[in-house]
């Protein structure tokens, strides 16, 4: 029997929830995957109280950034104020109030991480963020696995190697980029973080590719995880676990 408290799970948290949980072989092609690139921009770093301003995703497909595939949102958040994340996403409070309701935009989004291995610069933060806000309005916690750009570029490129300090940082996006000789696009904007992001994360594949002599990469050759989430997470948390221990 089931108790009349219970609540049935909605269509759309069901196809979210069967759609990502099941497992992916290990020696699945990367071209075979599907990749979407996120970023967030927030009122703060505490995951607990601060809240998404704004959204943005570009997926990939057979190693390319499908443009026509990109969304963005901004988010209804009547309650914020200025805050010191305002001098740097430059979101004033009067453009939230005009967004689109936190609920809504969630319910537009679903759809397209249903799936998805999500990849971004400190993903695990944005991912926190949006959790936080699944729990709040859905009552659903994010299943999707992840990847952070961060973390391939500690493996990859010398001049981020972890070096065995317990308190190391991870690269800045800014860092990464300049790694790379990629100029970053309309930084610590939703849109622009998550395009460059993206634009980092095939360069890095390429890396792993030159690396392996040119074979086709496999989802064993990326740092894939299940994202699990701490209410401490923030964008520039201390290494504290290897990024590279199997699914």
């Amino acid at each position: 029997m089931i108790p009349f408290f219970q609540r049935s799970e909605s269509p759309l948290i069901q196809a979210y929830r069967e759609g990502t949980k099941s497992g992916i072989r290990k020696n699945t092609p990367v071209n075979e995957l599907r990749f979407v690139v996120i970023d967030a921009e927030t009122s703060g770093l505490k995951v607990a109280q601060d809240r998404i301003l704004s959204i943005a995703l570009f997926e990939i497909a057979n190693g390319q950034i499908d443009i026509t595939r990109s969304r963005k949102w901004m988010v209804f958040q009547p309650e914020t104020a200025p805050t010191a994340a305002t001098a740097i996403h430059g979101i004033l409070p009067c453009e939230t109030r005009s967004g689109i309701t936190e609920k809504k935009v969630l319910e537009e989004l679903l759809p397209l991480l249903t799936g998805a291995i999500l990849v971004g610069h400190h993903v695990r933060f944005d991912l926190a963020m949006i959790q936080a806000a699944l729990l709040r309005n859905l009552g659903t916690p994010c299943y999707n696995r992840m990847i952070d750009t961060a973390r391939i570029a500690m493996h990859e490129l010398t001049a981020f190697r972890q070096t065995g300090y317990a308190n190391q940082r991870p690269p800045s996006l800014d860092e990464v980029c300049a790694q790379l000789n990629l100029p970053p696009v309309a930084r610590h904007t939703a849109e622009g973080d998550a395009f460059t992001a993206a634009e980092v994360f095939l360069l890095l594949c390429g890396r792993i590719r030159r690396r392996l002599k040119n074979r086709p990469l496999q989802l064993r050759d990326l740092p894939v995880k299940r994202f699990k989430s701490t209410l401490g997470a923030n964008r520039s948390a201390p290494l504290n676990n290897n990024p590279f221990i199997p699914i």
